[in-house]
């Protein structure tokens, strides 16, 4: 009877790490751009479509990397103001909390906070 397994099988070992080549012209890893990309909450979602609030999406990339920029300093949530909106983002999930347009964020008070992000 002849064996089943071969003996010129060699396994790879397991302390070796394999990292997958990076494409020409980028420096960013993969984790680094999901880690960019904003979600928006289902509250969030619904507030922004109710106000009509219209956020470019070069506006949400901008948003995205000062929020890379906050997490790198320790920001944990953010008030994130700019010319159409003011949103709430937590910046370990990279998700917007919630949105309103500038009329109502000027009755409001936010707590909780602990960065600004002026774009």
């Amino acid at each position: 009877m002849e064996p089943k397994i071969h003996r010129s099988y060699h396994p790879m070992p397991l302390d070796v790490k394999w990292e997958r080549p990076k494409p020409e012209g980028t420096d960013r890893s993969f984790q680094e751009v999901l880690d960019q990309q904003l979600t928006l909450s289902k509250h969030a979602r619904k507030r922004l479509e109710e106000r009509n609030i219209d956020i470019s999406s070069e506006q949400w990339n901008k948003i995205g990397e000062k929020l890379t920029e906050a997490k790198q300093k320790g920001v944990r949530d953010s008030l994130v103001l700019t010319k159409e909106a003011v949103l709430v983002v937590n910046t370990n999930s990279n998700t917007v909390v919630t949105a309103m347009d500038k009329q109502s964020a000027n009755s409001r008070l936010f707590t909780n906070i602990d960065g600004t992000i002026i774009m």
